[in-house]
């Protein structure tokens, strides 16, 4: 599995609306929302107590195809930043 794949399957776990977790030791505040038909998908990140924040829109096309927009930053901090980010209401195996 390539690492736009995990970031997809990844985006599906997270939590709709608000949410507070982790990515890298810091505490990250995460509002996550998705369109009626589920064709866009919006995630506004903030570090809590901090400056970093992770912005993008995903856009899933008629014709089957994923673009994922960031907002004013690289694919590549989008993508890390989901495959890493745990909810605090998340509980991991083991």
């Amino acid at each position: 599995m390539n690492e736009l794949d995990r970031f997809l399957e990844r985006l599906e776990l997270l939590p709709l609306g608000y949410s507070a977790g982790h990515y890298h030791r810091r505490r990250y505040g995460t509002t996550l929302q998705v369109s009626e038909d589920g064709r866009r998908v919006q995630l506004y990140a903030r570090e809590l107590g901090g400056r970093d924040f992770i912005s993008f829109n995903l856009f899933r096309l008629h014709s089957g195809e994923t673009r994922l927009k960031p907002c004013e930053m690289a694919d590549q901090k989008v993508v890390a930043f989901v495959n890493g980010y745990i909810p605090e209401s998340t509980v991991l195996p083991g």
